[in-house]
């Protein structure tokens, strides 16, 4: 007697075509691609506006170098002066401060002085990413009969003072 084994495949009821392989198909990629697009394009500016935040915490503490200084120079004059220079230098005798902020973000400069206050400013360099800073490019400080108001802003002509400000976090 003979036998007779007939196999029968499993796939032969599968409509679907078979992988072969652990590849990824070309839509997979494209969907995959299209999603990290979508979160770079959220995330970069996100990332970069948070770190020019951080730099103005370098035009802050310069300002306060500067209102340091202001005030042991007024202990020993007669106002306060609108000069960074060094004490030493050919120029008129200064608070001795660098005019820019250490790694070069900002310029300083005190635009105005006299006997009973001065007003500070830290403008972004051009050129750097500050420069970039849609909303507090310019910042100011001013001392007026020993109050201080701050201020900030893009592309603004003349600042508004106020006690507290966007620009400076409290």
């Amino acid at each position: 007697m003979q036998r007779t084994i007939i196999q029968m495949s499993n796939h032969a009821t599968s409509t679907c075509p078979q992988r072969s392989g652990g590849g990824f198909t070309l839509i997979e990629v494209v969907i995959t691609m299209v999603v990290l697009a979508i979160l770079a394009a959220v995330a970069i500016p996100s990332y970069n506006d948070s770190v020019r935040k951080s730099r103005r915490a370098e035009a802050f503490t310069a300002m306060a170098a500067v209102q340091q200084a202001q005030e042991r120079w007024r202990a020993n004059n007669a106002t306060y002066t609108t000069s960074l220079a060094a004490p030493d230098d050919d120029e008129e005798p200064g608070l001795g401060i660098s005019s820019t902020t250490p790694n070069n973000y900002y310029d300083l400069s005190v635009p105005s002085a006299d006997g009973t206050g001065y007003e500070v400013t830290a403008i972004a360099k051009t050129g750097t990413s500050q420069a970039q800073d849609t909303a507090c490019r310019r910042l100011g400080l001013q001392m007026q009969g020993g109050n201080i108001r701050y201020a900030g802003c893009a592309d603004c002509e003349a600042f508004t003072y106020s006690e507290a400000h966007a620009c400076w976090a409290r």
